[in-house]
């Protein structure tokens, strides 16, 4: 048996990194899942690969969430399962970045996730439970150096995440986040964000001397969406190979 046997998701930001991982993984585990992204290409391939159906999916419009969630619905009847997972990073010192640049990021990555959760309550509260997954990341709690508006969405995950938890608890709809820290994904790998970075200081200032496989992180996403976290709601759960344990001396 699986960990999401009889279970429907839908995985945002799923066609590369750590999207594509949810989506092998929690098929896998038995999930039913639709997916989405804006890389129609990548995505229509991971489809018909893997079986998952793929939407067209820009999770800053209202209409593609409408459309995703009715596609979710259509095809298996219920949505038990919404992995917020579509977020973008550009590195810009706050001298240098425009409003405009950071205008999107808010847009995408909080927004998008605010959104995701207005548009599962309702298919959720049809199915008579849901898991809410938001992904932010460990610069959620800390901040770094040219993220200022890359933390700041990440930082605002959390919030809409602990809103949530406490309005969506009575309809038995789970609601947590997950905090990435270093994964081998091409976003974090970003030539522009390496070029900026001092890879062996940052080697050395990790407790676990890697950058984690996207796999690592989808293993904690399906607890989270599975059954077996039925007692989580509201909670944190990093998968940072202790980056936030403290500073290295």
């Amino acid at each position: 048996m699986g960990l999401l046997d009889g279970k429907v998701a839908l995985i945002t930001g799923g066609a590369r990194g750590m999207g594509e991982a949810h989506v092998r993984l929690f098929l896998e585990e038995g999930a039913q899942v639709v997916f989405g992204d804006v890389l129609d290409e990548e995505g229509k391939a991971l489809a018909e690969e893997t079986g998952a159906v793929y939407v067209h999916h820009d999770v800053t419009s209202v209409e593609d969430w409408s459309r995703a969630v009715s596609t979710t619905v259509g095809t298996y009847g219920r949505l038990n399962i919404l992995v917020n997972n579509a977020g973008i990073l550009k590195f810009r010192r706050i001298a240098d970045m425009s409003p405009e640049d950071f205008d999107r990021i808010i847009s995408v990555n909080l927004k998008g996730t605010w959104l995701g959760v207005k548009s599962a309550i309702e298919p959720m509260k049809a199915a008579g439970r849901g898991s809410i997954v938001n992904i932010s990341s460990i610069e959620g709690f800390i901040g770094a150096e040219g993220m200022s508006a890359y933390a700041a969405s990440k930082f605002g995950i959390r919030g809409v995440t602990k809103a949530a938890a406490r309005e969506l608890a009575r309809f038995k709809i789970r609601v947590n986040s997950v905090h990435p820290g270093a994964i081998n994904t091409s976003m974090a790998l970003d030539p522009e964000i390496m070029a900026e970075v001092d890879a062996d200081a940052f080697l050395k200032s990790m407790v676990m001397k890697r950058f984690a496989k996207p796999i690592e992180v989808s293993h904690v996403v399906a607890f989270l969406a599975s059954d077996r976290a039925s007692y989580c709601t509201g909670s944190e759960f990093t998968v940072d190979g202790g980056l936030l344990t403290g500073a290295g001396y």
